[in-house]
């Protein structure tokens, strides 16, 4: 299903009107070249162009659509008529001159070995006097030459005045023999159900976070406890020629860097798209679940995209058609399939609306109104670090969203204990609590609890542990209008015990209440104070002598959600004292 889902992509990419859309065709790929040697028809060199724009180590060369590369490890292979400084112009940058010597030979016999009738082509007569006459010795002067020499960056050829590079040039493209390894044994491929030899290696992935920067395999088969029947390498998955074309460049063009169709789920490097052409609504998913540059206009992006939801025109009619979500991770040499959905359109808008119904909770100005996966994520690890994500915790949470099932219990146990860590219910963590409570609630209902957890403040709540959360954040209130500009209140101390096992510190709280409630010279403050502790106190009958895990999730989101009250009383009664003055 993976693989025909990508396989159908790059029919679609490929016929593509938008040139600059269109995936390369079947023997070709789209590789950044960033020095290209300009040549006269007589192959003498006019100098090298950089095609590389931006500044410093950002510099980011052009992408050109050249003949497929080479597979290489540390044997000697050239490619057709672009490679390395070291295989194109016989550059030594390791020094190494008898292995270059090797290398350059073989990029030479690759052009040697083309057809009659693209030897004759003006751009290879050329490249031919270039080596015979000129060599590198000629471009030594150029500018560029020192890059070249230190860093042995990717070199190709060109005539001056000429649109196409040699390599691309019609008589060269229709002649060249490297369009598709040498297959395997006849049968019928797995993803087009059609008989022909299977491709025996693979083209690498490239671009998955963690993974090999050379790129990592999706399909292989390279020791004998992977084959069977006497089968060798990709004859156990017969995949033919085309379609590992297809799907590896399809695959490779979604995890491309510059790519608005992936973003980075914890460790899973995940891409999505649409089986039809749909731009808005493959960028409106990347907008939800991903970071960008400008928050605030991704807030704008997302809020759109809900009201199209909430209207019914997200999908625009088109509901009946598929929306894949892949999530890939690196394991060793090979990519491992972290997680895969595929559904209509408009079950998707459904469940993108409930992921953030499910998170919403009072919050403050500055806090996001739609947080991306990646920040709730890293607010649950710790130092808040991608680093610290637990691997497979992103995938877990994004294969929830998608199938509307119970978030991971590690994702509430992370936020939870970032909580008793730190002593600090963030916003962040508030809705990672919320949604992961909410959806328990409503796949294994609690008799005991009335109704889901509501986005603010809820005095009908009778839950213990939600009611002591609300109780520890008044006592917290009445310490700090005691004594202001305290460094550190009972929340330092004793939030974490208070948590966990609330018998052990309520009864020495409430009498350190009594305390702080002695040194509020304002008496109607702390008849206020008064009645809210017995409003919180008459649903407890006692002090529990511990707190589950979903119990402390509860007791969280309780003394967050009054902190929130208190702060915005405050502002309230602040704005209010201001209109009046203002009116005086």
């Amino acid at each position: 299903m993976i693989l025909q889902a990508l396989y159908d992509y790059y029919q679609r990419k490929a016929t593509d009107p938008d040139p600059a859309r269109r995936l390369p065709a079947f023997g070709l790929e789209d590789k950044e070249i960033p020095f290209i040697v300009e040549l006269t028809a007589e192959g003498r060199p006019l100098g090298i162009t950089d095609t590389r724009q931006g500044d410093g180590k950002k510099k980011q060369a052009r992408r050109y659509q050249v003949p497929k590369g080479v597979k290489r490890s540390s044997g000697v292979a050239a490619n057709l008529l672009w490679d390395t400084a070291e295989y194109a112009l016989g550059v030594d940058t390791k020094g190494k001159p008898e292995r270059v010597a090797e290398q350059h030979a073989a990029f030479c016999q690759r052009i040697a070995e083309l057809p009659e009738e693209a030897r004759q082509d003006a751009g290879i007569l050329a490249l031919d006097n270039f080596y015979a006459n000129f060599g590198q010795a000629a471009l030594v002067a150029d500018p560029a030459w020192p890059e070249i020499v230190e860093g042995n960056p990717v070199v190709t050829f060109r005539l001056h005045n000429d649109g196409d590079l040699i390599c691309q040039r019609p008589a060269v493209i229709a002649g060249r023999g490297d369009v598709a390894e040498e297959g395997g044994k006849p049968g019928f491929c797995l993803v087009t159900g059609q008989a022909a030899s299977a491709e025996r290696l693979h083209t690498v992935i490239k671009g998955v976070w963690g993974a090999q920067s050379s790129g990592a395999t999706l399909v292989s088969f390279n020791l004998d406890a992977f084959a069977s029947y006497n089968k060798e390498q990709g004859d156990n998955a017969p995949v033919s020629p085309l379609a590992a074309f297809a799907y590896t460049t399809a695959l490779n063009h979604l995890l491309d860097r510059n790519s608005r169709q992936r973003i980075q789920v914890g460790d899973a490097s995940t891409v999505f798209w649409a089986q039809k052409d749909d731009a808005e609504i493959e960028e409106g998913f990347a907008a939800i679940f991903g970071e960008r540059d400008d928050p605030d206009a991704r807030a704008e992006q997302v809020r759109a995209l809900l009201g199209a939801v909430q209207s019914g025109q997200f999908d625009g009619g088109r509901g009946d058609k598929l929306f894949y979500v892949l999530g890939l991770a690196p394991n060793a040499a090979r990519v491992s399939i972290r997680f895969w959905h595929a559904a209509p359109l408009h079950e998707i808008a459904r469940q993108i609306r409930q992921w953030f119904a499910d998170l919403k909770v009072v919050r403050s100005a500055k806090d996001p109104e739609y947080p991306s996966l990646f920040r709730l994520l890293a607010a649950c690890a710790q130092q808040g670090k991608a680093d610290n994500i637990p691997p497979n915790l992103g995938g877990d949470i994004m294969r929830a969203i998608l199938s509307g099932s119970p978030f991971p219990a590690t994702w509430l146990n992370a936020a939870v204990l970032r909580c008793r860590a730190e002593q600090n219910v963030t916003y962040l963590r508030a809705a990672a609590i919320k949604a992961s409570l909410n959806r328990l609630q409503r796949f294994q209902p609690n008799q005991s609890l009335d109704k889901e957890l509501s986005d603010m403040l809820n005095l009908e709540n009778t839950s213990p542990a939600y009611r002591l959360g609300r109780l520890f954040a008044a006592l917290e209130k009445i310490q700090e209008e005691a004594s202001p500009g305290l460094n550190a209140t009972i929340r330092e101390r004793y939030y974490g015990a208070a948590s966990s096992t609330p018998v052990a510190v309520f009864t020495t709280l409430l009498r350190l209440k009594n305390h702080h409630l002695a040194k509020l010279t304002n008496r109607g403050r702390a008849v206020n104070f008064e009645r809210l502790l017995g409003e919180i106190m008459g649903g407890l009958n006692d002090f529990p002598k511990h707190l589950s895990l979903p119990e402390q999730g509860r007791f969280a989101l309780g003394y967050y959600h009054q902190r929130q009250d208190f702060f915005s009383k405050s502002e309230s009664s602040q704005s209010m004292q201001s209109t009046q003055g203002e009116s005086k």
